[in-house]
């Protein structure tokens, strides 16, 4: 096999701290694999501007200057790091044999790639890059981010463990991801049911070196519920089960007033009254904002709005 024209994108939101340093690095490891034959002199990277607020673009466009070898792609506003991936990746789709994913911050290992590109080179059409370990995240990270994989998995829903959005794919890959219409994207989920050839390639993820991480808990949060119910129709089958529950609950209080009845007891008023209306209006209300997230999700699906919006492309 020839030495293949690799892409790498690189989403991009407030990253003014860190992105020279990504810029040297990634040059740096480009220049030893393409000395090595490893992959073609006109392979690229291209950076995905997703609306950041700071100098992002600006630094983008003196890179794509001094370098012809720096794609630099502007998103007209926020859309997203899964819709910025796919802004990167479906701009580029006809120029590149393969791809790769990998975010600014140098947390994933670059190195890694190099495995990427041999299992590519070997006929996986799609490589995962898969933490190795978890030691540099908190223990709370840690158990969280392993008990969402889990919980995914048991919904059905194909993710990779450990796997994050760190992945090369090939072009007829990439043509078919983009046949994935859906709005609501959640690439970890959407690239396993593809089918193809898929390998692993194990790294250790390193510490963020500058700037500060842009997704802290409560988008890490927002990002897991996305997958979940983008994936898994499992919510929805907790509220029938739960409605098995309140009624079997219900009946056992019915039951419970009757033969309090019957023996002659005085049955209590006010606690018997409000105890059971609290907990059925409760779960009622949880069941129909449930439901109402699945609609919510259709309404945004059926309108039919694009991913994103490309507002400039430099050094293409």
């Amino acid at each position: 096999m020839p030495a293949p024209r690799l892409l790498l994108v690189i989403p991009c939101y407030n990253e003014e701290a860190i992105l020279e340093l990504t810029y040297s690095t990634l040059c740096n490891y480009y220049r030893a694999i393409k000395e090595a034959g490893m992959i073609a002199p006109e392979s690229k990277f291209c950076f995905v501007n997703d609306g950041s607020r700071d100098q992002t673009w600006e630094i983008i466009e003196k890179l794509s200057k001094q370098d012809e070898q720096v794609i630099g792609v502007k998103l007209s506003r926020n859309f997203g790091h899964q819709s910025a991936i796919m802004a990167g990746l479906e701009s580029q789709v006809e120029s590149f044999d393969c791809f790769v994913t990998i975010d600014a911050d140098l947390q994933d290992d670059v190195q890694a790639i190099t495995g990427m590109i041999e299992k590519y080179k070997e006929g996986a059409r799609i490589v995962y890059g898969v933490r190795s370990d978890r030691g540099t995240d908190s223990w709370f990270k840690r158990t969280t981010a392993e008990g969402f994989y889990k919980v995914m998995q048991k919904m059905g829903v194909p993710v990779v463990f450990n796997h994050a959005d760190f992945r090369l794919m090939d072009r007829r890959v990439l043509q078919e991801l983009g046949n994935f219409r859906e709005i609501n994207l959640f690439l970890r989920g959407v690239v396993p049911l593809i089918g193809f050839k898929s390998e692993k390639v194990f790294y250790s993820r390193l510490e963020r070196q500058a700037g500060e991480t842009k997704y802290p808990l409560s988008k890490m949060l927002l990002f897991a519920w996305n997958g979940i119910t983008s994936f898994s129709t499992f919510p929805m089958r907790m509220v029938l089960y739960f409605g098995v529950f309140n009624f079997i609950i219900a009946t056992s209080i019915l039951t419970y007033i009757l033969i309090s009845y019957l023996a002659g007891y005085t049955v209590p008023g006010w606690t018997s009254t409000m105890l059971p209306l609290a907990f059925f209006s409760g779960s009622n209300m949880v069941a129909i904002g449930l439901i109402g997230e699945y609609i919510g999700k259709i309404y945004e699906e059926v309108k039919g709005r694009p991913r994103y919006i490309i507002d400039k492309i430099v050094n293409e």
